[in-house]
């Protein structure tokens, strides 16, 4: 789950920009997506790129593995 560093959930979220790049035609080889969060106006960029083992987030999100705290 990508969520807001800053607000601790991924509820208030949104997609503002998303590409996505395919080498061959057929296998996604990476993903980028940038979130701007609507409750506190903070920004982050989440990348998963197949020559890279875990995604890289920058900004004021996060990826956890955990249920969000508030929904």
């Amino acid at each position: 789950m990508i969520e807001c560093t800053n607000c601790e959930t991924a509820q208030f979220l949104q997609i503002t920009q998303s590409r996505v790049f395919f080498e061959d035609g057929e296998l996604i080889n990476e993903i980028m997506e940038t979130y701007q969060c609507t409750l506190c106006d903070s920004t982050g960029q989440y990348t998963y790129s197949e020559d890279v083992e875990d995604p890289i987030v920058d900004g004021s999100i996060q990826v956890t593995g955990e249920r969000p705290k508030y929904a």
